[in-house]
């Protein structure tokens, strides 16, 4: 079973990390003034979950699987998450095949397949994780912020997180996002549900192109759905951890 932790009580909350990352990233929020019970669980292959499945089709259903294990075991039945990129992803999944899963949120993530060239730059990944695992983490990971002069210590310490991943875990992970489905038909179904966070300066999805796939499901209702961060990149929880804060406490405490 993945690695979990529990704090608080009340009704539920699921975090879920992004990709090399680990239940450490929430740190950087002080989630202890959101009155939920919050279930912290590390993805397949990240933090202390081990990749328990050897497959030549990797897929995050394997992923979500995974999690409603734990929120099985644990006799959850109702939720709702925030998800974290990679996270986001497999958050989407558990909204789409359990009728328990409520409000999910999806920080520096997004809800459409991958193109093709970002497809090529997954296959990429999954190549260089064996040959040079290093120089991929050491590249990859400042890219990450909007401006990562500023947050240096916190960039070495997700680096050498990021070295404990195994060049397996990281690929089967990278691949595993290649086949992701597109799930705007989802969202535009009960957009009530969902609700994006996104760094104005995050390199990964530009905030154009984001309010374009956006304002197409929401209408009208786009600013009550879509929060966009100024000063952030793709790590808004340590860039803009307040204001991440803030957004979370209006769309959780205050529906």
């Amino acid at each position: 079973m993945l690695h979990y932790s529990i704090e608080g009580e009340g009704e539920t909350l699921v975090f879920l990390h992004g990709f090399l990352e680990s239940n450490s990233m929430w740190g950087y929020l002080a989630l202890e003034e959101l009155n939920f019970q919050k279930i912290f669980i590390e993805l397949p292959g990240h933090g202390q979950s081990a990749l328990t499945l050897d497959s030549e089709n990797p897929s995050l259903n394997f992923f979500a699987n995974e999690v409603q294990e734990v929120l099985s075991f644990l006799k959850i039945e109702k939720f709702s998450i925030v998800g974290h990129s990679l996270g986001a992803y497999v958050a989407l999944i558990l909204k789409e095949q359990n009728l328990g899963c409520q409000k999910v949120v999806l920080l520096n993530s997004n809800f459409w397949a991958d193109s093709e060239q970002k497809k090529k730059d997954r296959l990429r990944v999954a190549e260089i994780a064996f040959k040079a695992k290093k120089v991929f983490i050491n590249e990859a990971i400042p890219n990450l912020f909007g401006q990562a002069e500023l947050f240096q210590n916190e960039i070495e310490v997700l680096k050498e997180e990021a070295m404990k991943i195994e060049p397996e875990s990281i690929a089967y992970a990278a691949l595993a996002m290649r086949q992701r489905k597109d799930y705007t038909q989802m969202i535009a179904e009960k957009p009530s549900d969902f609700f994006i966070i996104h760094g104005a300066l995050d390199r990964l999805v530009t905030t154009e192109f984001l309010v374009e796939k956006t304002n197409s499901i929401f209408k009208e209702n786009s600013e009550n759905h879509l929060f966009i961060l100024k000063e952030a990149g793709h790590m808004a929880h340590i860039e803009a951890s307040i204001e991440v804060m803030e957004i979370l406490e209006l769309l959780l405490i205050n529906r």
